[in-house]
Formats: structure tokens, C-alpha cells, sequence
């Protein structure tokens, strides 16, 4: 069974979005194991040194990466590798041991956390979603790729 964490900066607070993750938390439940650890944001404002924001959100997460060990780290950047839903579902079949899939903050991430240790790039498309969709799409493309790992009629 997969074991899989989302670790991102910012709570989700559409409702719309929140509602949609959870129907995909549902889906996942009986193949996967799927958390959600939401990192508080810092807030930022016109005037605001953006380069120290993404240093700091992203000490958070590598803090919480060290913390927890994983076996598989997975950033999303718009400049990472771009998988095929069946790609993806084998690289996640492959995995083996704890998982976890990082997204920053709305300003980005520093280089530092970019180039973690031991993490692979993946990008979800070349295009930047807003935070909220990108869980959304994420949660997703792993029902997804869960549904052909199990032949299900979910992707055709």
C-alpha cells in the first residue's frame, strides 16, 4: 500500500478545493495512505523582500523533511520532470517506503530546498496553477495512477 504525504505552505481555504481533496483522500483510502501537513505561510505584503520569504517557508519544509524520514522525495517545480499519467503511475508503483510530495510557497522555493538532497522535480505541467489547484490536480494524478496500477476503468 502506498504511503504517501503532501507537505505544503498554506491552508486550503476554498471550500470548493478542500471539498474536492477530500473526495480524492476518500478515493485513495482503501490502496493508499494519504496525508496532508500544511506549514503556516509567512505573510508578505507590497514592499516585502521576497527572496526572504522563500528562505524561510523553505526552511520549514526542509526541517519537516528532516524530521520525517522519507524514502522518496518528490518536489514540484515547473522546471521538473513532466510524466505521462501511465509514467507516473509506474514511478509510483516503484516506490517503495514513505513518500512525500512538496510543494512551496505562492513566491516559490529557495535553492536550497530545490536542490535537497535525494529529492527528484516533477512537474505537473509547465504552467504554475494557484497552490489550492495544484493539491487538487496532484491528489488526482494519484487516484489516477493508483486506478491503472489496479486496472480500474478510471483512465482510458
Amino acid at each position: 500500500m502506498l504511503d504517501i504525504t503532501i507537505l505544503a505552505i498554506g491552508k486550503i481555504k476554498e471550500k470548493n478545493y478542500r471539498e474536492l481533496m477530500e473526495e480524492y483522500l476518500k478515493r485513495l483510502s482503501p490502496n493508499a495512505v494519504v496525508k496532508i501537513e500544511e506549514l503556516k505561510s509567512e505573510p508578505f505584503y507590497e514592499g516585502t523582500v521576497v527572496e526572504k520569504i522563500k528562505e524561510t517557508e523553505s526552511e520549514k519544509l526542509i526541517a519537516f523533511l528532516k524530521k520525517h524520514q522519507f524514502d522518496n522525495i518528490f518536489i514540484l517545480d515547473e522546471k521538473g520532470r513532466e510524466y505521462t499519467s501511465d509514467e507516473f503511475s509506474e514511478k509510483l508503483r516503484q516506490t517503495v517506503g514513505k513518500t512525500v510530495f512538496v510543494i512551496g510557497g505562492s513566491l516559490g522555493m529557495s535553492e536550497k530546498l530545490l536542490n535537497y538532497a535525494g529529492t527528484e522535480k516533477i512537474a505537473l505541467s509547465k504552467m504554475t496553477f494557484l497552490h489550492e489547484m495544484t493539491r487538487v490536480i496532484l491528489l488526482e494524478q494519484i487516484y489516477r495512477a493508483v486506478a491503472i496500477m489496479r486496472n480500474k476503468r478510471y483512465h482510458y
